[in-house]
């Protein structure tokens, strides 16, 4: 690897628009990152979002492994170099930061960091982040910092255009939450127009087989048999309507341990055997991660609730930059050819819609007796 910096315009412009490609914060800032590291030839960069506490709210590293990261801890408090940095808002370039005399130290299983460049991400006068580069993968001078001069000014036409593309990220967000929670009323009014009027009928309809139960059996059998198809379609109607609201567990969690909680809770709350196998997967664009969850809980519940099957297998493997999702099951199948009430019958339609929405593809495998096979592909960021 060449120990000068990337300095060409092609390098600073594919750079750029990297960043500029994303809409969430999580994937901006994660590209702001490695975008740094590699456009400067430096073993690590991170990027912190500071919080109203004392702390930061993200705090985004690159060239450290997923072990590394877990044993280093929680994230950092504002001190130090990195509490000099959002608070004085001026660029540090150091020979060695260990050798600084705000340096605080840090974790024992934290990497060996010596020569350091950092730089405040500023939106107008605040700052909104700060980036951080340490071991420049250069020679170093006799006492001096292998980050030179260039290496500052490329970091701050990066910073100002990190700027730009994290405060867009953050308004389109915020943009997004409005719309869910536009449509989160919306769904409520429905959900209590619908089910509300489902359950009157379903009360109703309980007290007319009660009163019968004696003096006429046989209607009070259709009346409890209307009982139960109105249930189901009360069922119906509340989960495609809660099925539309993004999880918080795939936020919090991310799209491979909230599958496997959820198949988890599938396989203990049904006969059929559900399982769950996993390889490789890296975080995907959020968009991606939510139609990929929510093609796998469709394809979920026809293989439990429709196809009779006595085994369920859901596979999430990493392909290329993305990712593949297959749902199997051993169940009674279908005739591809009799699309049109199948799709309809079993959301074929809107997990198609899904998947081509975040860019990915979907095929259906299936022949009577012969189990179904449901695979999704997502090109990832």
């Amino acid at each position: 690897m060449s120990h000068r910096p990337s300095s060409g315009l092609a390098d600073v412009s594919t750079a750029i628009l990297a960043m500029s490609r994303h809409l969430e914060v999580r994937d901006v800032l994660k590209t702001i990152v490695s975008s740094a590291r590699r456009l400067l030839d430096a073993e690590y960069a991170a990027l912190g979002v500071p919080d109203d506490h004392g702390g930061f709210a993200q705090f985004v590293v690159d060239g450290v492994s997923d072990a590394q990261w877990k044993a280093i801890g929680p994230l950092p408090r504002q001190h130090g170099i990195l509490a000099a940095m959002l608070q004085d808002a001026r660029t540090e370039r150091l020979a060695d930061v260990r050798e600084d005399p705000r340096f605080e130290g840090w974790p024992s299983t934290h990497p060996d960091m010596s020569d350091f460049l950092g730089m405040p991400v500023k939106d107008g006068d605040d700052v909104i982040g700060a980036l951080f580069l340490a071991n420049k993968r250069c020679p170093k001078p006799a006492g001096g910092c292998g980050f030179t001069e260039e290496d500052e000014d490329l970091l701050r036409i990066l910073a100002q255009h990190a700027a730009i593309a994290l405060t867009n990220a953050r308004l389109y967000e915020r943009s997004r939450e409005l719309t869910i929670a536009e449509e989160r009323s919306r769904l409520a009014h429905e959900l209590h127009d619908a089910v509300s009027q489902k359950l009157f009928s379903l009360r109703l309809t309980a007290q007319a087989a009660a009163a019968l139960v004696d003096r006429d059996p046989v209607r009070a059998k259709g009346e409890l048999q209307q009982v139960a198809a109105l249930a189901a379609e009360a069922a119906d109607e509340l989960r495609a309507a809660v099925v539309e609201l993004r999880p918080a567990a795939l936020d919090e969690d991310g799209l491979v341990n909230t599958l496997r909680t959820h198949v988890q809770v599938l396989d203990r709350a049904h006969t059929a055997k559900v399982a769950f196998g996993t390889s490789g997967v890296r975080a995907l664009p959020a968009a991606q991660e939510e139609a990929l969850l929510r093609v796998a809980q469709e394809a979920l519940h026809n293989a439990l609730r429709h196809s009779g099957a006595r085994a369920v297998n859901v596979a999430l493997v990493r392909r290329g930059q993305g990712a593949v999702l297959t749902v199997t099951d051993d169940g009674k199948g279908f005739e591809p050819l009799a699309v049109r009430r199948a799709g309809r019958h079993l959301g074929l339609v809107s997990m198609r819609d899904r998947a081509g929405g975040v860019g990915g593809r979907l095929s259906v495998e299936s022949a009577p007796g012969r189990g179904t096979t449901i695979e999704m592909e997502v090109p990832g960021g």
